[in-house]
C-alpha cells in the first residue's frame, strides 16, 4: 500500500501516468509488461478494458509496491471502491462530482478526475481533488490552455489528457503541467494488433526522455 503523499510525489516526480485502454485483460497485461520494460513506474487500468479490477489485482499482486497501479474512467462511489478493493492506488475520472472525490477521499488514494473550463476545474479541486485532469486538453489549444489556466489557478496541479503525443509532451511541461496523462499516443493500436509490443516500450522510454528534459 502506497501513502498518499508518496504516490503523488512519484505521479509528478515520473511526469507521466500512461493509460492502458484495450479490449481485452490478456492484452492489458502485455501492454503493462511493456510500459514496465520501458522504465515507467505508473500504470493506469480504464474501467474500460474488460475485466479491469482483475487487471488492477494482479498487476498490483505481481508487482507490489514496485509500481504504482492506478484505475481510469471511474465515475462513481461504487467504481471507487471496487478499484480499491481490486488494490487501485490512486483514481482517474473523466469528469468530476463529490460523491466521487468523497469516496477516494475516504481510502485515502489520490484522486485526480476531470474538468475543462476554469470554474469546473476550481470547483474539482476546492471539493477535494489532489489534481484536476485538464480533458480534452488538446480540443482546447494544448500547452496554451494549460498556461492561461495557470495564471489566475497556479495552486492547482493540472494533469493535461487527449492530444498529448511527442510533439506537444515538451510544451505542456514548460507550461506548468503537474504530470501528462498519456493514452494512445503510447498505446499504439496497430502495434497491440501486431503483436510488436516493443513499439510501446519505446514509445514509454521516448516520453520519459521528454520529461527528464523538461524537468532537469
Amino acid at each position: 500500500m502506497w501513502e498518499k503523499r508518496k504516490a503523488l510525489d512519484l505521479i509528478h516526480k515520473t511526469g507521466l501516468i500512461p493509460i492502458i485502454r484495450v479490449d481485452s485483460a490478456e492484452t492489458a497485461m502485455k501492454v503493462a509488461d511493456a510500459f514496465l520494460e520501458g522504465g515507467v513506474r505508473i500504470i493506469e487500468v480504464t474501467f474500460s478494458v474488460p475485466g479491469a479490477t482483475d487487471v488492477v489485482r494482479k498487476l498490483t499482486e505481481q508487482l507490489g509496491n514496485k509500481v504504482l497501479i492506478g484505475t481510469g474512467t471511474v465515475l462513481n462511489r461504487k467504481m471507487v471502491d471496487e478499484a480499491v478493493a481490486a488494490g487501485s492506488e490512486f483514481i482517474v475520472s473523466p469528469g468530476y462530482s463529490k460523491e466521487l472525490i468523497d469516496a477516494a477521499k475516504k481510502h485515502s488514494k489520490p484522486c485526480i478526475p476531470g474538468a475543462l473550463t476554469p470554474t469546473e476545474i476550481l470547483d474539482a479541486y476546492n471539493l477535494g481533488s489532489d489534481a484536476v485532469k485538464v480533458f480534452p486538453c488538446g480540443n482546447l489549444g494544448g500547452a496554451k490552455y494549460i498556461k492561461a489556466i495557470r495564471a489566475p489557478l497556479p495552486q492547482i496541479p493540472l494533469v493535461p489528457t487527449g492530444g498529448v503525443n511527442l510533439e506537444t509532451a515538451g510544451p505542456l511541461l514548460e507550461a506548468g503541467s503537474f504530470a501528462l496523462g498519456v493514452g494512445s499516443a503510447i498505446t499504439d493500436k496497430t502495434a497491440i494488433k501486431e503483436g510488436r509490443f516493443e513499439v510501446i516500450t519505446d514509445n514509454v522510454k521516448n516520453f520519459l526522455e521528454i520529461v527528464e528534459k523538461f524537468r532537469n
